[in-house]
């Protein structure tokens, strides 16, 4: 018992290092005093891969229309769909100039096939900076490209943006916020850190040049997932890289409603990690390997060691620091969570991480939903 007691204090002070780097990151002061109106008036080239996607497009389409950006174009690119996205496509670009459509009729065998449809819309764009989002996203304000397009400095290549998922009733969708809160909170706070290691696709922007010059995907074109974030934890360096968290320059993104789907979607996601840079997946590995130690070490000594009361009073030390964590993120993101939620969502993640990484990284197949 006393060595396990010695193990899951180093454990618990690991985790205890990972939650104040975590504060420390947020709770620095990010304003900065850039040429902010200089950049806003860059034009931009939103792009969207899009597989049968026509009911979210009707939605999609008008809102970024609305976008109160100076000069900027849609490109869509309807990856092989089955449904009336072509004719949905064909009809709205008709009304507006700005709306451009890119028509995928196959896809190169072993070729993922949203990595190729992006390429041929990233290749179309006529202008430098390229946002990305997802057909099923929605920007929480007229301000979102404005607001990212503060960040287009002459020295930056990237700028990572965030999408919370849509808040709605029941168990399973705290749980889903509570993750990918967890995961905002960690590649936000490494990137202002100065160590950036993944985007998420649904708000994330780049340099169409940088994109071109590297051979974008090339490295990963057979890897289902990973146009995000493998493109920025290869590319991606202290000095090229910017953040923007404005609750107007986010977009909204519908969860997965049943626990099925969001089994599978993230196992796709951590097989990706797989590929992420050695000194990243040691990083993003430790982190998680020392939340599910806390929890298998320290419920045996909380019940059997005379250790008992150390080992419960350090539980919940790192419970308050988490949730702290959690508060000081989810504020300054312009969203409030479930403070009570904290401590059932920690020890499900602990159960729910080990079975889908096991999963992920003895899964040698993983399917996109086309």
């Amino acid at each position: 018992m006393l060595i396990l007691f010695i193990a899951f204090c180093v454990i618990a002070a690991v985790q205890l290092g990972y939650f104040i780097t975590f504060l420390t990151a947020f709770g620095r002061d990010q304003r900065k005093a850039s040429a902010m109106a200089s950049t806003q008036a860059l034009p931009i080239s939103i792009i969207i891969s899009a597989h049968d996607e026509e009911t979210h497009l009707r939605e999609l389409i008008p809102q970024l229309l609305q976008q109160d950006h100076p000069t900027f174009e849609i490109i869509v690119v309807d990856d092989r769909s089955n449904d009336g996205t072509f004719d949905l496509l064909l009809e709205e670009t008709k009304k507006d100039h700005r709306l451009r459509m890119v028509h995928v009729n196959r896809t190169p065998p072993h070729v993922n096939s949203k990595k190729y449809a992006l390429t041929l819309g990233i290749k179309a764009a006529h202008y430098e900076w390229i946002v990305v989002t997802d057909a099923d996203c929605r920007p929480t304000s007229s301000q979102w490209l404005s607001l990212m397009a503060s960040e287009f400095a002459t020295d930056k290549s990237f700028v990572l943006g965030y999408s919370p998922y849509q808040k709605k009733p029941g168990f399973l969708n705290l749980f889903v916020r509570f993750e990918s809160l967890l995961t905002a909170i960690q590649y936000l706070s490494f990137a202002w850190l100065g160590n950036p290691y993944m985007g998420v696709g649904r708000n994330l922007a780049y340099r169409r040049s940088m994109f071109l010059e590297s051979k974008g995907f090339n490295s990963s074109l057979a890897v289902t997932g990973g146009d995000d974030d493998l493109l920025v934890n290869h590319l991606a360096t202290k000095k090229n890289t910017a953040v923007v968290i404005n609750a107007n320059a986010q977009v909204l993104t519908f969860p997965k409603e049943t626990w099925k789907a969001f089994f599978n979607q993230k196992i796709r996601h951590l097989s990706v990690g797989k590929h992420y840079r050695l000194g990243h997946r040691f990083l993003l590995g430790l982190f998680t390997l020392t939340w599910i130690l806390t929890w298998f070490a320290g419920l045996p000594l909380a019940i059997f060691s005379e250790h008992r009361y150390i080992v419960m009073g350090v539980l919940i030390v790192r419970l308050l620091l988490e949730g702290w964590a959690f508060h000081s993120s989810a504020r300054k993101l312009g969203q409030r969570f479930e403070a009570w939620a904290i401590l059932p969502l920690d020890f499900l993640y602990a159960f729910y991480y080990l079975v889908t990484g096991l999963v992920a990284l003895f899964t040698k197949k993983v399917r996109w939903k086309n």
